[in-house]
C-alpha cells in the first residue's frame, strides 16, 4: 500500500472555456467539472485508477463535500477533524491548454489537527511500502512539519517522497540529511530554490538542450542525502538522478489541455513504476508517461494506464561535479 498525505486538499473546480480568457468581461464556460483535490489525492487518484492500493490520509470533517467526492470515486482515505470545510480551488482552461489557477489558502490548523494528521500517516505508514507528502501547508501549519513528518516515518521503514514548494520546501531542505526523503520532485523552479541556482539559468539550459546544470544541480541534493531527486521540466519531459546514475525521458508530442495534475501524475507513474519491480530508467519512463497523459486531459481529469513504450529514456553520461551547499 502506497499512503498520501495532502495537508491542504481542496475541492477543484474547473471552468472550461470556449474561447481565450478575457479579463473583465462575461463569457460562459462550455463546461464546469468538480473534482476532490490537493497534490497528494490527485497522486491517489491515480494510483487507485492503476490498481495500486492507497490510503489517502487528510484534514476534513464528516459531511464535507471534499469526502463525498473520495467517497463517489471509490478512493480509501482517513480523515482528521479539522476547524472548517476544505477549500475549493477554481481552474480557468482555456482551449489552447492554457491554465489559470485560483487557489484558496486552506483552513487554518490547529494542534489537535497537525498532531491527528502526523499521527494517522505514522500509523498508517507502518503497514506501507511509501509514504507521499505533496502540496503546500494551511494556515497554523509551521513551514518546517514536511522534515518533522520525514522524521515520523523514519521507524516505519516505509519509503517518503516529498513534493512541495516554497516556504515549506525550503524548511525541509535545511534539515538535510536528517530529514532528505528517498524522493523529491522539484520543477526546475524548486531546483533552484532548493539548491541556490538561478532558475533562469536552469530553465535557459533546459530549453537549449543542455542538462548539465540541471543533474548537477539534482547531484548536490543527492550528496546531501535525498534518494533520488525526480525533475520535471515541462514539455521538455523529465530527468532522473541518483547516486547509480542520470536519465532522461523525452514525451511523445500530444496537444496540451491542462497542466493541472501532470506532476502528481508524474510521481505517481514513477512509483507505479518502481511497485512493479522496474529499474530507474522504466521508473522515469513511466512518470513522464502519466505526466504526458495528464497534460493531454482537460481541467483535473487525471490519467488511467498508460502505455509508458512511447517515451524514450537516455543515459546521462555527465561527469559529477560537487557545489557549493547553499
Amino acid at each position: 500500500m502506497i499512503v498520501t498525505l495532502t495537508a491542504n486538499p481542496s475541492l477543484d473546480r474547473t471552468v472550461v472555456l470556449t474561447g481565450p480568457l478575457e479579463r473583465g468581461t462575461v463569457q460562459r464556460a462550455a463546461t464546469a467539472l468538480v473534482d476532490p483535490g490537493g497534490k497528494g489525492i490527485n497522486v491517489a487518484r491515480v494510483l487507485h485508477g492503476a490498481g495500486r492500493p492507497v490510503l489517502a490520509v487528510l484534514p476534513a470533517n464528516t459531511g464535507d463535500p471534499l469526502l463525498a467526492a473520495l467517497d463517489d470515486r471509490g478512493i480509501p482515505y482517513c480523515s482528521v477533524p479539522t476547524s472548517g470545510p476544505a477549500r475549493t480551488n477554481i481552474t480557468i482552461a482555456e482551449p489552447d491548454g492554457t491554465t489559470t489557477k485560483l487557489n484558496e489558502p486552506g483552513t487554518d490548523s490547529g494542534e489537535a489537527t497537525i498532531t491527528g494528521l502526523l499521527a494517522a500517516v505514522a500509523d498508517n505508514a507502518a503497514g506501507a511500502t511509501w509514504a507521499v507528502l505533496s502540496g503546500s501547508l494551511p494556515p497554523g501549519v509551521p513551514d518546517g512539519w514536511y522534515a518533522d513528518v520525514v522524521r515520523a516515518l523514519r521507524s516505519t521503514h516505509c519509503r517518503i517522497a516529498v513534493d512541495t514548494s516554497e516556504g515549506p520546501l525550503l524548511a525541509l531542505a535545511a534539515q538535510f540529511p536528517e530529514a532528505a526523503p528517498d524522493v523529491i520532485k522539484p520543477n526546475t523552479d524548486e531546483l533552484a530554490q532548493l539548491t541556490g541556482a538561478d532558475a533562469a539559468s536552469l530553465e535557459a539550459a533546459v530549453h537549449s538542450g543542455d542538462l548539465t546544470p540541471v543533474v548537477t544541480t539534482a547531484r548536490s541534493l543527492v550528496e546531501r542525502g535525498v534518494g533520488a531527486v525526480l525533475a520535471t521540466l515541462g514539455g521538455a519531459g523529465a530527468v532522473l538522478v541518483s547516486s547509480d546514475g542520470a536519465w532522461r525521458a523525452v514525451p511523445p508530442p500530444v496537444v496540451a489541455r491542462s497542466t493541472v495534475g501532470a506532476g502528481d501524475s508524474s510521481l505517481a507513474g514513477f512509483l507505479l513504476a518502481e511497485q512493479a519491480g522496474l529499474g530507474p530508467a522504466d521508473r522515469l519512463r513511466h512518470a513522464v508517461a502519466y505526466g504526458s497523459a495528464a497534460v493531454a486531459l482537460p481541467g483535473t481529469e487525471l490519467p488511467g494506464p498508460v502505455d509508458a513504450t512511447v517515451v524514450q529514456v537516455t543515459d546521462l553520461d555527465i561527469p559529477a561535479r560537487s557545489l557549493p551547499h547553499p
